[in-house]
């Protein structure tokens, strides 16, 4: 048999393994769907229905329905008694500032290490992108923030954000910049452009995908953080995730689990819209800040 002969007849046994018949696409769909199902279908069903029950029917949580709907009767509840409109805002105010300072601040620390190739620069990545291991030091940081008068306030609580996510910035931004000629740059250089104006305008407008990736990551660590609101903040300010563990544990939401239920679907919406917002760009984020 000739050396054409033989690689053609290689060629068509590839084909023949690599192409999968209609019935085993057919019973993959069908697991990929039923995972879906179980995973994700099964517990927003859950969620949905017994937000939707009163409390005699919510004392244990199933799957049935409820014999009379009082959905928006359980929202109202939470909103008004649950004092989730001031929780609303202590989040927005905390979280806005911090995700913006994280992104703004890593991105440009990225910038410079993607840039610098040098050991010393590659010892400050590896300690840069060490806090996505390495857990912050919560007594050290309250003493700190106790003796510079930060302890319980925004300001305070913006600042213990930002230099905890900012690892998650600097690790996503840093493979993606990479991938971006130097000649932009330089030709910028050239026109008599200074480091700021690069990054604004030429480096930052690019970063839009990997960018969103960042946003909803470190958005969503940031709205449902309890364990570091709690010790830091100390009650002095109230936040979502922070006021629902207050009040379940208090008489309101005691075995209510009809309100706390609700008081979940509330505060997950502002996620979902910045979901929705900014899904396009998820995926090409993650792939782009993984090339290198």
């Amino acid at each position: 048999m000739s050396s054409a002969t033989f690689g053609q007849v290689k060629t068509n046994e590839r084909v023949t393994v690599n192409k999968k018949s209609p019935l085993g696409e057919i019973i993959h769909t069908i697991l990929a769907v039923i995972i879906l199902i179980i995973f994700l279908g099964v517990p927003f069903w859950l969620l949905i229905v017994t937000a939707g029950k009163s409390q005699a029917e919510a004392i244990s949580p199933n799957m049935s329905l409820p014999s009379h709907w009082q959905l928006l009767e359980n929202f109202k509840t939470v909103l008004i008694d649950g004092k989730m409109i001031q929780a609303f805002f202590g989040s927005v105010i905390v979280t806005v500032p911090s995700v913006l300072l994280t992104l703004i601040c890593g991105s440009m620390a990225a910038w410079i290490l993607a840039r610098r190739t040098t050991k010393p620069m590659a010892i400050v990545y590896a300690l840069s992108i060490s806090g996505l291991i390495l857990p912050p030091a919560v007594v050290t940081v309250m003493m700190l923030l106790k003796i510079i008068g930060l302890s319980g306030t925004a300001p305070g609580m913006v600042g213990v954000y930002v230099g905890i996510y900012l690892s998650t910035v600097i690790f996503f931004v840093t493979g993606f910049i990479r991938t971006i000629p130097v000649s932009l740059e330089e030709a910028a250089r050239i026109d008599g452009a200074g480091p700021a104006r690069i990054f604004f305008t030429i480096i930052l407008p690019l970063l839009g995908p990997t960018l969103a990736t960042a946003t909803i990551l470190v958005t969503l660590y940031i709205w449902n953080d309890v364990f570091y609101s709690l010790f830091i903040l100390s009650g002095k300010m109230n936040l979502l995730p922070l006021n629902l563990y207050n009040v379940a544990s208090a008489g309101l939401y005691l075995n209510n689990w009809h309100l706390i239920f609700a008081y979940i679907i509330l505060m997950s919406l502002p996620l979902l819209a910045i979901f929705a917002f900014t899904q396009s760009k998820i995926i090409s984020g993650i792939t782009g800040g993984a090339v290198k």
